[in-house]
């Protein structure tokens, strides 16, 4: 028998019963709130045909793909000489054809081609599952981690965009998450940006650049894409359009102004001026958001408005993010197919609200009674009271052993469990149970209809 510890991959995590408990508090938000919306559940298998995946996150994206090795003896058909090669990408697709998904939104797209035939238009599915990336551990970044995806296919509608804002500010209403920022950009702005300083055919490179200006600052950034070989000029342009300041509207204008001359550009801000007008409809406070012109998303398939939301005072990356994709279900073969689409990540949120100490303690306690019994002759009642309570569709258990009280009201006390039922002779006798309070100590007696109302009505 092996004496080595056992221990898991490094970036994944078990989740115990406490955890757990947190964490569907979560998930229950997310999920209430995508029902509320009209948002349907779907779930996709965890693995996808490597054709599936790749090409759709970028070259990046591609490399943090988990692969999975063919079955078998995946090796016997391959040429022995293939078999010395040091560029693994030649070799990969000889025996690998499966990997793990990175995301939940390109299965999504799979499969609203596969299924188009079956779903009405348009189509709102919400998915919670987990994803892989094959990414660097580290704090707030896991390489196993869950997404809470809503999408909606089949419109090109903005009343979609200002629903999504709607969402995070429904759900971090619930969670009790009150200071928190929603950047929100637009892919052709940027595009536009890109046409005025002459390098449409760098996109990639600039909004790559400009994506690292809260982390790196201004001033790297235009170092960065000098050494590039972007022009002197066009860096003097790049600077002034990123440093405008003012509230949403302000800014929105003054960016305007100066992609008077890009019709690309000029549709990013119009889009923009209706987003921010359907969102008032939606709100009455509009202070969460905040028009963050270096806000490019690394995903290669957003081709509209992207959104990344940010808990303030935190020191965890973004907790969601998204945004419309025009042609994702195109390189499926079905084009023409408009989307937009916003992910929770329950891992970083979970590191948030733990840090900010804002899960309620209710959420924690699992179990609302215990039935507790001194002998086998009181043992049978507190089985049919048992089953009683849960008939009434409240939590309950009973200790499984015959041990002494004391055994029995500590296992209450671990399990945070608020009531213990003590059921002994006496109480036997006069049909009526001592029902302890266990977090004020007091215990009375009283009958059923008085127990299950007290147990009812606490919180």
């Amino acid at each position: 028998m092996s004496s080595l510890k056992p221990s898991i991959p490094k970036g994944t995590r078990d989740f115990g019963p406490e955890q757990m408990a947190k964490r569907n508090f979560i998930f229950n938000s997310i999920r209430n709130t995508y029902t509320r919306y009209g948002f349907l559940p779907l779930e996709t298998p965890s693995m996808e045909n490597l054709d599936v995946l790749t090409g759709k996150y970028g070259e990046e994206g591609d490399q943090l793909l988990f692969k999975i090795l063919n079955s078998g003896d995946y090796l016997s058909k391959i040429d022995r000489n293939l078999l010395s090669e040091t560029f693994s990408q030649n070799l990969t697709p000889l025996i690998s054809e499966k990997g793990l998904r990175y995301d939940l939104t390109v299965p999504f797209a799979r499969f609203v081609v596969m299924h188009q035939n079956e779903i009405t238009l348009p189509f709102k599915r919400y998915q919670i599952q987990p994803v892989w990336r094959a990414d660097r551990p580290q704090k707030g970044r896991y390489r196993e981690f869950y997404q809470c995806d809503a999408d909606i296919v089949g419109t090109d509608s903005l009343i979609c965009e200002a629903e999504i804002i709607a969402i995070i500010h429904e759900v971090f209403k619930k969670l009790g998450i009150e200071d928190y920022t929603i950047n929100i950009n637009h892919r052709k702005i940027l595009s536009g940006l890109a046409e005025i300083i002459d390098s449409k055919d760098r996109e990639n490179d600039l909004f790559v650049a400009i994506d690292k200006l809260d982390k790196i600052g201004l001033d790297k950034v235009l170092s960065e894409l000098e050494s590039k070989g972007f022009s002197t000029e066009s860096l003097s342009v790049l600077k002034d359009v990123l440093n405008k300041k003012g509230n949403e509207g302000l800014k929105i204008e003054q960016v305007a102004a100066r992609l008077a001359d890009s019709e690309t550009g000029k549709a990013g801000v119009e889009d923009m001026n209706e987003i921010m007008a359907l969102a008032g409809t939606y709100l009455d406070d509009l202070s969460h958001i905040n028009f963050d012109l270096t806000l490019a998303r690394g995903l290669t398939y957003y081709t509209g408005a992207i959104l990344e939301v940010k808990v303030n005072n935190v020191k965890i990356g973004s907790v969601g993010g998204g945004g419309r994709y025009d042609n994702l279900t195109g390189v499926f073969g079905l084009p023409g197919l408009s989307g937009i689409g916003f992910s929770f990540g329950v891992d970083r949120l979970y590191d948030v609200m733990d840090e900010l100490t804002l899960f309620p303690e209710s959420q924690q306690v699992t179990t609302k009674v215990l039935l507790t019994y001194f002998d086998h002759s009181t043992r049978a009642t507190a089985i049919k009271l048992l089953q009683e309570l849960r008939q009434q569709g409240i939590n309950a258990e009973i200790y499984p052993d015959l041990v002494k009280m004391k055994k029995q009201l500590n296992y209450a006390n671990k399990k945070n469990i608020p009531f213990v039922v003590v059921i002994g002779e006496e109480e036997l006798k006069n049909q009526r149970y001592g029902l302890k309070n266990m977090s004020t100590g007091e215990q009375k007696a009283v009958d059923k209809s008085t127990l299950l109302s007290i147990v009812n009505e606490h919180n």
